[in-house]
This record gives structure tokens, C-alpha cells and sequence, in this order.
């Protein structure tokens, strides 16, 4: 499994905590920046994430910007992208096992560094339950 995380300004302390805790567990990942503090525009990385995705070069892709929320809204506008904002343990599980999330939106304003490092473990971690699940995201596809 192949990562593709990105970031804006807001997001820059919980993707380094995050690509940090991947390089220690030996997880793939390709991480499309930015790698400063320097204010950006956030839908130039999260485009580039959902194309990785788009393209198979990845799995699953991680947002990080001040909310999650802007992220999330560039990436949710891409065919075939299923983003979800997250902020708890419960959610990060559960928009995998039901909604087969393939990009993870996190704020790092909103959650710090040791939960979003929990939380993206969950995610790329968590299967997709299928099944009646199915049904509903060929819906979200349709």
C-alpha cells in the first residue's frame, strides 16, 4: 500500500508527525508537500493527491491544512474521490468500513500531532466492510 500526503501551512506539523510515524513502521507513502510554513494554496496539493490516487500511482491519499474542511472540498470534487474530515477514533474507522474513504482530511488547528498520527494509522488500516456498504458508495459514484 502506497500513501499520498500533502499539506498546505496549516497542515505542515501533523504531516511531518505523520510521514514521520510512516517512515518508523516502513509504510510507502509519497509526500507531495509543501514541506515550509509559507502560506499556500491548498487546492494545487490536494489535487495532486487525488490525481496520485486517480492514476493507482496510490492507495489512499491524507489532507492536512488548518481544518481538514478546504481540503476536503477540493478533493470531494474529483471523480472518484471519497474525502472525509476527521477528528475522532470512531469516525477515522468508520468512513473506511462504510463509506470505503480512499482521502483523509485532517485539521491541524483543530487535532494535534499524537491523534493525527492515530488517526491516520486507523484509517489506512481499517478494510472496507462491503457488503449493503456497496450499494451506497456506487451511489456516491453514480
Amino acid at each position: 500500500m502506497k500513501i499520498a500526503i500533502a499539506n498546505d501551512h496549516g497542515g505542515l506539523d501533523i504531516k511531518n508527525a505523520i510521514i514521520k510515524d510512516f517512515a518508523a513502521q516502513g509504510i510507502e507513502f509519497v509526500n507531495f508537500g509543501t514541506d515550509t510554513a509559507d502560506s499556500v494554496d491548498y487546492p494545487i496539493y490536494a489535487k495532486q493527491v487525488t490525481a496520485a490516487i486517480q492514476s493507482g500511482d496510490c492507495d489512499l491519499g491524507i489532507l492536512c491544512c488548518g481544518t481538514g474542511i478546504g481540503m476536503s472540498m477540493v478533493a470531494n470534487k474529483q471523480k472518484g474521490i471519497r474525502a472525509a474530515v476527521v477528528t475522532n477514533e470512531f469516525c477515522a474507522e468508520m468512513t473506511r468500513r462504510h463509506n470505503n474513504a480512499n482521502v483523509l482530511c485532517l485539521g491541524g488547528r483543530v487535532i494535534d500531532e499524537a491523534m493525527a498520527v492515530k488517526l491516520a494509522n486507523i484509517f489506512i488500516t481499517t478494510p472496507f466492510d462491503g457488503g449493503r456498504h456497496q450499494r451506497r458508495v456506487d451511489m456516491i459514484e453514480d
